[in-house]
């Protein structure tokens, strides 16, 4: 398939990197903003891209791309994923799959309306870590607490710290901890789980009212989750799933989903399943191969936890009083 990408940062960078891998890939064009012309150019020779655009619409009109990857700031994502789908392409978008639960849910009906792909570029769901994790939870019982943390001090703190606001931390954009760091807690457990019952996030609020780190707490009808996402501090990432008859751990941050270990009683087992180096590169390989076998049955149901991930950030921005833009 081939892929035509906007954006031009480093998640755009990581994306290339993965596709160099993936035979049945291949990105035909990429469309970056007038001042990063530059920046194409050399993402274009570096990768061999065969065409740049500054024109977003123009590049919705060529007709040899079948996907768009979407890789720009979090704000402009259903903008972008919605001109495309009108445009009849499939699209990948760069989580947060959107910035509000109606965007998210637009998108969605869209796609299904225009029989299209519309996928989330969300690497945990397609590790097999962790479809290995789903298969070991009836060994631990029932579930009764999830505990989550992704925390990593951003490059961009110190300068937000001192008053220079970037997109990682303005509310314009949405930015913020919960929807760069936190919400790959949120697909976690909602993967694991399903919608929660009743959601909460307390959050260290910095200047501008966006969160730079904070606890969003899910309550289910026999188990609790709590997931704790930083900008602002770090920790070692890690997810400890326990049930009333062991428990399972990932001894990393839930992007990557490495080194799972599982623990009944005496019974302790270490597992990596992932081979690939670049983890972009097992989500990528899914999409295609679901692009090439024509599973929109697959797509869609991976299409609604993503709608329903959005919905659970959008209660705990609520529940927090954060505000976008993008909710005026």
């Amino acid at each position: 398939m081939n892929i035509g990408i906007a954006g031009s940062g480093m998640i755009v960078r990581f994306c290339l990197d993965a596709l160099q891998e993936i035979d049945s890939i291949e990105c035909t064009a990429i469309c970056v903003r007038e001042q990063g012309i530059e920046k194409g150019e050399e993402l274009a020779k570096t990768y061999g891209i065969g065409k740049i655009y500054t024109d977003y619409g123009a590049m919705l009109q060529n007709g040899d791309i079948d996907f768009i990857y979407i890789g720009i700031v979090n704000s402009l994502h259903y903008e972008y994923a919605k001109k495309a789908l009108e445009a009849g392409k499939h699209v990948i978008v760069e989580k947060p799959f959107t910035s509000t639960f109606q965007e998210a849910l637009t998108l969605e009906k869209l796609a299904r309306e225009k029989n299209l792909f519309l996928f989330e570029a969300i690497t945990l769901l397609y590790s097999p870590n962790y479809q290995f994790i789903k298969e070991q939870l009836p060994l631990i019982g029932d579930i009764k607490l999830i505990q989550s943390n992704f925390s990593k001090v951003s490059s961009r703190y110190s300068e937000y710290a001192t008053g220079t606001v970037l997109p990682a931390f303005d509310p314009y954009y949405s930015g913020g901890a919960l929807y760069d760091l936190n919400i790959y807690n949120l697909h976690f457990v909602a993967g694991l789980l399903g919608m929660p019952q009743e959601v909460r996030y307390v959050a260290n609020i910095g200047h501008n009212g966006i969160d730079t780190s904070g606890i969003v707490t899910l309550r289910y009808d026999q188990s609790l989750a709590v997931c704790c996402g930083s900008k602002d501090s770090d920790s070692d990432g890690f997810i400890t799933i326990q049930g009333e008859k062991g428990l399972i751990r990932l001894d990393s941050p839930p992007n990557l989903a490495d080194s799972v270990i599982v623990n009944i009683g005496q019974d302790k087992r270490a597992c990596n399943f992932n081979k690939a180096q670049n983890h972009m590169v097992n989500e990528f390989v899914a999409f295609a191969e679901m692009f090439r076998s024509g599973d929109y049955d697959q797509c869609y149901k991976n299409l609604r936890h993503s709608v329903s991930v959005i919905d659970i950030a959008c209660q705990a921005r609520r529940d927090a009083g954060i505000h976008f833009a993008a909710d005026e």
